[in-house]
């Protein structure tokens, strides 16, 4: 059985031939080659395919995706051209065959050859945390060290603000906290834990049901693997802090963020505002300015989604710690020379 067909570029009895393979089964993967001339066309040949993007602008790619969607097909991922020009197509068909994996996007750029990859191990725990969570229609995800300067306690308020006056109904939606421990010998951070554990009760207490509470306070550290399994999970990440450096866990949820959908609520006051200028940004001292930042990231639409996340990825994939050692060093020579 062949391993795989790239359609697109073909005649369209080649095309229909492909199709009629790979719905009878004797053809493992298809592989559309979309091209502006040809997007219709392509886009109906399979329901389960590997799409190779030609020369489409971002907003174009969100139309094509958009479109997809609405003839009820599924894509595992956008593969770019410069990897089928290297000849790792084989390579990313047995890591969908064989490996099990769901090919869900790969860094740009011709010198590109990386394959980001969720493995089903995290998909399925991050399906099993929406489940314990009695699947809300909205999550809502903070990951932060306890500490002042990252505007939990703002935060927390904003959100209770929110479920209290039925802007977001705690039905529908959930806020999860995830508060690492921090110095937890000096006075000042065991009161900031007392202050944001009577906060939540607080609101918990008004506003929660029975196993459904509004915020979902976690004051502990995990491992990599499940705070992979909870940026999948989340469709919503807020990341506010007062003052901070670079932050990394923005960029830790638009890595895990492979199917281009979410949103990224983030702090002005953060370094990696700078770069990701598709979050939506806030001031964190603002509290209706958050509130109204919540509620539009909760109503943005899968393509506005779509054309902000892979503009973030983007920006996050080309700039990896291996281009900023690269660029260091240059301006180190650049000194010394």
């Amino acid at each position: 059985m062949p391993h795989a067909a790239i359609i697109g570029t073909t005649t369209n009895r080649d095309r229909d031939a492909a199709r009629e393979d790979f719905q009878a089964g004797r053809l493992a993967v298809l592989v559309c080659a979309i091209t502006k001339a040809g997007v219709g066309l392509t886009l109906t040949a399979a329901s389960d395919a590997l799409f190779i993007e030609h020369s489409f602008t971002p907003a174009e790619l969100v139309q094509a995706e958009d479109r997809m969607h609405r003839q009820g097909q599924q894509a595992h991922g956008l593969i770019y051209t410069s990897l089928i020009a290297r000849g790792t197509l084989d390579d990313l068909i047995q890591k969908v065959l064989h490996e099990k994996t769901h090919i869900l996007e790969t860094a740009l750029g011709d010198e590109g050859n990386r394959v980001a990859v969720t493995d089903e191990t995290t998909l399925e725990r991050a399906a099993e945390i929406r489940r314990g969570l009695e699947e809300p229609r909205t999550v809502f995800l903070g990951v932060d060290r306890l500490d002042y300067t990252k505007g939990l306690k703002q935060r927390i308020r904003a959100f209770g603000e929110l479920f209290a006056s039925g802007q977001l109904d705690p039905d529908e939606a959930v806020f999860v906290q995830v508060a690492t421990p921090s110095r937890e010998r000096v006075d000042q951070y065991r009161r900031l834990r007392d202050e944001i554990d009577r906060l939540v009760g607080r609101i918990n207490g008004d506003i929660g049901r029975l196993g459904r509470p509004p915020i979902v306070y976690l004051h502990n550290s995990y491992p990599r693997t499940e705070m992979a399994a909870l940026y999948t999970a989340a469709d919503v990440m807020v990341v506010t802090p007062l003052r901070d450096g670079m932050n990394l866990v923005a960029k830790e949820y638009i890595a895990c963020r492979g199917d281009n959908t979410g949103a990224l609520v983030l702090s002005e006051f953060a370094g990696a505002a700078k770069e990701l200028k598709q979050a939506l940004q806030v001031n964190p001292y603002d509290i209706n300015g958050m509130k109204d930042a919540f509620l539009e990231a909760d109503q943005l639409t899968r393509a506005e989604q779509s054309r902000r996340m892979r503009a973030m990825r983007k920006q996050v994939f080309d700039n990896d710690i291996d281009r900023w050692a690269e660029r260091y060093l240059h301006d180190l020579r650049e000194v010394n020379g």
